[in-house]
């Protein structure tokens, strides 16, 4: 795939070619012929040209003379009118004094029909005499009303705490192997970091797959194979520092999952052979215990704070999201928090009561002893239906409204709220269109990348179009390139 690049005209051959550099850089360079150059171009001229990159280097497509910039007064321009200037002029349509416009004459106040004197109404009887409504809070029977609902009074707010850190990760570490690399090997590097060793195989097959419509030989991808898998342990060592880095600058309140990933990463066995990873590795780990001790405490004392308030739903959901797998949950928190729940699921409670509590109360480590005693008395639908879910669950509230609970019945999963954000992607189109293949946010070089959650992170410049032409007829010049990457 071509590019565009400024460029500098440095000499004319005889034989009229031109030599030429990049703009206000050493490479790349090269020769370009004369039919290509703009007629009126002398040494020194800075132009734009179409430049493709492969192997042998980079060539020349073609070249433009560049735009040239306006300068901006900041300043408008007025230009005089010859014509003569008609102001508009709203006058309003005087009314004639006296006559009332077109509405013709009024009639005489004498015309009216005579209503008697002022005070002469009609006789409407006394005011005793109006028909007869009962006792004052005696209405028409509108029928028999049920009973109120009981009125649950929310208890006070708690504090939020503020939202863990996630890690964004820089490019400064994976920057720096690439301006190491020769230009030719920057696109395949580029695409290893992209989705790793399989998103290389997918270029050079795609390559060859659009040499074979247009005619052309395919290409030998060995070579190319070999040399990303010669790049592999550099860039996974430099991407593991990039995001190491990211996590040390937040180590307070850096998110916990991506502080362990990156922890879990340095076992990589490229990442353990070299010494610069060894003492940042060390250093994320003893970050991460003291984090997870830390977070257990807050987690524990929020659930208590909760607890003691009566946010019972909000005390039950956090207690099954532990910061660490396997926490122990301290026996006094819980038998609190499962008398809390139990005095929660009253027969007075509504049913939207119970389905918030059961919800959140199902995936905590109390649910065996929650043990309400009697059934809500407003059974709906909505509340059967949950109950009926989380049987396998509960079976002790199950029992009490009367469900039969399956032994086999598989456990059922936390309901979770839909995305409402409308402008994430469609998966469907995307799947159509072929965006997203070989995106990967993990490690280079992993067998099934993923998607990536940071975009801005990966380096999208193709590999295909680094890689022109057949191998065999670059094979030559790039062995020794080739061993010096591996080394």
């Amino acid at each position: 795939m071509s590019r565009r690049i400024d460029i500098e005209l440095t000499s004319k051959r005889d034989d009229g070619s031109w030599t030429w550099r990049a703009a206000g850089a050493r490479e790349p360079k090269g020769l370009v012929d004369d039919s290509l150059v703009p007629t009126g171009s002398s040494v020194k001229d800075v132009l734009r040209a179409e430049v493709e990159s492969d192997l042998d280097g980079t060539r020349v497509l073609a070249i433009q003379m560049p735009k040239q910039r306006t300068a901006r007064s900041g300043l408008l321009e007025l230009i005089p009118s010859e014509k003569s200037f008609d102001p508009v002029v709203q006058t309003s349509a005087r009314r004639e004094k006296g006559n009332g416009g077109d509405r013709g004459p009024r009639r005489e106040r004498g015309e009216r029909r005579d209503r008697g004197e002022r005070g002469e109404r009609r006789d409407r009887g006394e005011r005793g005499e109006r028909r007869d409504r009962g006792e004052r809070g005696e209405r028409r029977d509108r029928g028999e009303r049920g009973p109120r609902r009981p009125r649950f009074d929310a208890p006070p707010e708690l504090p939020q705490r503020p939202k863990p850190k996630r890690v964004r990760p820089g490019r400064a570490r994976r920057d720096a192997v690439l301006a190491e690399l020769p230009e030719a090997h920057r696109p395949i590097a580029a695409k290893v970091l992209d989705g790793g060793i399989p998103a290389v195989r997918a270029a050079i097959e795609e390559q060859n797959r659009s040499a074979v419509s247009a005619g052309q030989e395919k290409i030998e991808g060995t070579g190319l194979v070999q040399l990303a898998e010669n790049l592999l342990p550099r860039l996974r060592v430099a991407d593991w520092l990039d995001r190491a880095d990211a996590a040390k600058a937040i180590i307070s309140d850096v998110d916990l999952r991506d502080l362990r990933a990156i922890v879990i990463g340095a076992s990589d066995p490229a990442i353990v052979r070299d010494e610069s990873t060894r003492a940042m590795a060390e250093e994320l780990k003893t970050a991460l215990t003291a984090r997870l001790e830390e977070e257990t405490k807050l987690w524990l004392d929020d659930i208590k704070a909760a607890t003691d308030i009566g946010r019972v739903a909000r005390a039950l959901k956090l207690s099954s999201q532990p910061p660490k797998a396997g926490v122990r949950f301290p026996a006094p928190l819980a038998a609190a928090l499962a008398a809390r729940t139990t005095e929660a699921l009253s027969m007075d409670a509504p049913a939207e009561r119970w389905i918030v509590i059961l919800e959140a109360a199902a995936f905590s480590p109390v649910r065996s002893l929650v043990k309400p005693a009697a059934p809500s008395s407003e059974v709906s639908a909505d509340l059967t239906r949950t109950v009926m879910r989380l049987g396998p669950l509960m079976p002790q509230v199950a029992a009490i409204f009367g469900v039969q609970v399956d032994p086999k019945a598989p456990a059922p999963r936390p309901l979770r709220a839909p995305r409402t954000d409308k402008n994430r992607p469609d998966r469907k189109k995307l799947a159509r269109s072929g965006e997203g293949k070989g995106r990967s946010a993990g490690r280079p070089g992993d067998r099934k990348p993923t998607a990536a959650p940071e975009a801005t992170d990966s380096v999208t410049e193709p590999v295909t179009d680094a890689l022109p032409g057949t191998l065999e007829s670059a094979s030559s010049s790039t062995a020794e390139t080739v061993e010096t990457a591996a080394d």
